[in-house]
């Protein structure tokens, strides 16, 4: 197992803590010097927040912790791909790289509806890395919809 998989692997135990509370399952973890430094998921349904997305809930933490908005030395591992809104926090949080699972069509912005984090004309850009354990990250996001479907 590489070392994307490895975080991965813990970013969707996020994930799945997400699901068992019916949220939209994303989970995002944060590596430092190999380490963990924080962990979230998404809680937009439990607080009715539209802000409640793993990775600005992660942020928030590791801002809290490094006492410090620029968080120069934070990979991001997300399960999913990150929206503008997501996108956006981490750029202006200064995150030199960011990996994530499944892509997101319909509101990526890593890559497939927008590329925001390779913009040129930004003052920052982010590192990305993109489709680790991909496959698996997918599912638990087409598992969720398909079983809420069927619940309305």
């Amino acid at each position: 197992m590489d070392i994307h998989e490895q975080w991965m692997r813990e970013a969707i135990i996020e994930a799945q803590r997400a699901a068992a509370m019916n949220e939209v399952p994303i989970g995002a973890v944060a590596v430092v010097n190999s380490a963990i430094l924080g962990r979230a998921h998404n809680i937009r349904e439990a607080t009715n927040d539209p802000l409640g997305h793993a990775e600005l809930l992660l942020l928030q933490k590791l801002s809290h912790f490094h006492q410090s908005w620029r968080l120069t030395d934070v990979t991001i591992y997300v399960t999913c791909e990150p929206c503008l809104m997501c996108a956006g926090a981490m750029l202006q949080a200064r995150i030199p790289r960011l990996v994530y699972g499944c892509r997101d069509p319909k509101a990526g912005a890593c890559g497939s509806l927008y590329d925001v984090v390779a913009d040129p004309r930004l003052n920052h850009r982010i590192d990305v890395v993109s489709g680790v354990v991909a496959e698996e990250c997918g599912k638990l996001l087409s598992d969720y919809f398909k079983i809420l479907r069927l619940d309305k």
